[in-house]
């Protein structure tokens, strides 16, 4: 991972980093309240020798009580030290009691003791270090006097006497709650890192980069009025997530496909926006003067239909079993240069007529007359349609819900084109955020009603109406290419249903959009 997918991880997770900052704080002043308060005091005893006064025999008495010094310390918690203490402060607990709260100490090369006593009382916390410090010195004195003398060589001096503190030693408020709130943040920082790590879903253009080896041609924007407008190169031009779109058809003329241009439009799950992504394709190449061929190979739950509100009832699988030909069924669409194939009749055997050589026919005639041609196909893990199609086309633009799709999934639909030898052309994410850590876009904006700013009401509609094209449209393909296929008998000879009349209107189709609209369950 790279410092930016940390920064992405932090940004992403900020709440659960303070909230757990929060918890350790609280954690730390729950414990600090209700602690009870403890005092320290500490009295220093002096350690030395009464010997002569040559260098020779300082010298000797020095290395004598360094040598015993550790020893005096070792006194300080036995019951021949605390007894007198107990006795005479009256304190009621025994000496191993009282030795819980002590500690003896001295500094290396010294001959310094430190008797520090801990206690909820400061003053008998201050009377109980004197009082050890005195004790000390009465058993040392004892302990270290000769049988046959009444002096000790050993003279311990107390040269601080301990008084009573004037502030708890513990607990640490300030300490304790700048602890917690570091261990909480520590806790949630790793909480966090966690959570990405264990997350398998597809969220950026580098999570796809590592499932599968297809370039990235495009990311939709997210765009929460999506059901109410499936069709917003349409509805809406200037939008942002129209834009993708243009984008999408930009990168799209790079792709080397061996000089064929026909693509399956799929997915690896359901609800990922195949259809809706399909079809603004199809408009947005058609919007740049490309003849365009839109086929609604879905042969389950067909949507393209519904969603350009034309009828439905004869298309594609009327073709493939030789009912109707494609001039008769295949129709026009918006006063552009997009012909819209769509589904028919739902059959029985779907995978067998997508796979038939009838449909192969088909794509190499449609490739022929047409400088695009798209298909609408189901999701690649549910059902193999998809896959048996993409081998007869140059390649598939598998879509990717941002959020949604999990590597595994993304990984299973192309190793199901992979193993049909159909090749993945390019991977196209949607639903992309245009705003918050996971968004594609990332402060670069277009700088014309783009994802930094707004349009105001009305003037996207002003400015589609208004738009000039930068080219003529494309005539209808000849009757002789497109509706001369060996699928059943042939209407009259007429040419394609639906040509472009004076009034740059089509006809045989509605061009207007459905009442109904819902977002892309597919």
């Amino acid at each position: 991972m790279e410092l930016s997918d940390y920064i992405r991880i932090l940004r992403k997770s900020w709440a659960i980093i303070v909230v757990a900052s929060l918890l350790g704080l609280g954690a730390a002043a729950a414990y600090s309240l209700t602690r009870t308060p403890t005092y320290e005091s500490s009295s220093t005893v002096f350690v030395s020798t009464q010997t002569g006064g040559t260098v020779a025999e300082l010298q000797q008495g020095s290395s004598f009580t360094q040598a015993r010094i550790n020893t005096y310390v070792g006194l300080v918690p036995t019951p021949i030290v605390m007894n007198p203490v107990i006795a005479e402060l009256e304190l009621g607990i025994t000496a191993g009691e009282l030795a819980k709260s002590v500690t003896a100490s001295s500094a290396l090369n010294s001959t310094l003791i430190t008797i520090l006593v801990e206690d909820p009382d400061p003053v008998r916390a201050a009377d109980v270090a004197n009082a050890l410090a005195a004790s000390l010195t009465s058993a040392v004195e004892s302990i270290e006097t000769p049988n046959d003398s009444d002096v000790s060589p050993v003279r311990l001096t107390r040269v601080r006497d301990a008084q009573p503190a004037l502030t708890p030693a513990s607990p640490n408020t300030p300490l304790n709650l700048a602890l917690g709130t570091l261990v909480g943040l520590a806790l949630g920082i790793g909480i966090a890192v966690l959570r990405s790590v264990l997350d398998t879903r597809v969220r950026t253009p580098r999570d796809a980069e590592q499932v599968t080896k297809a370039p990235m041609i495009g990311a939709i924007a997210f765009d929460p009025k999506a059901k109410e407008r499936p069709l917003i190169v349409h509805a809406d031009p200037l939008s942002p997530r129209a834009e993708s779109f243009r984008a999408l058809r930009t990168n799209l003329q790079f792709l080397d496909m061996g000089g064929r241009s026909s693509f399956v439009v799929t997915s690896s799950v359901p609800s990922e926006g195949k259809s809706t992504t399909t079809i603004n394709l199809a408009i947005a190449l058609a919007d740049a003067g490309k003849r365009v061929a839109l086929l609604d190979t879905d042969l389950r739950k067909p949507k393209v239909a519904e969603y350009l509100g034309m009828e439905g009832g004869a298309g594609l699988t009327d073709v493939l079993i030789g009912r109707a030909r494609v001039g008769d069924v295949m129709l026009p669409w918006g006063g552009r240069s997009l012909y819209v194939l769509p589904a028919g009749k739902i059959p029985p055997n779907p995978s067998e007529l997508l796979g038939s050589k009838q449909m192969k026919t088909l794509l190499d005639v449609l490739e022929r007359d047409f400088d695009v041609v798209l298909c609408d196909a189901p999701p690649l893990l549910p059902v193999t349609d998809g896959a048996i199609l993409a081998r007869a086309t140059s390649g598939a633009l598998v879509i990717v819900a941002a959020g949604r799709t999990t590597r595994h999934q993304l990984q299973g639909a192309t190793d199901a084109l992979e193993t049909v030898g159909a090749k993945v052309a390019g991977i196209v994410m949607s639903m992309v955020p245009t705003r918050g850590p996971d968004s594609y876009y990332g402060g670069y904006g277009y700088g014309y009603g783009g994802y930094g700013g707004y349009v105001e009401k009305g003037t996207a509609k002003k400015a589609a109406k208004g738009r000039k094209r930068t080219g003529p449209i494309a005539q209808v393909p000849s009757a002789a290419s497109i509706g001369d296929l060996g699928f059943g008998p042939r209407a009259g000879g007429a040419p394609v249903t639906g040509t472009q009349p004076t009034d740059g209107q089509p006809t045989g189709t509605q061009p207007t959009l459905p009442q109904t609209r819902r977002s892309d369950p597919s």
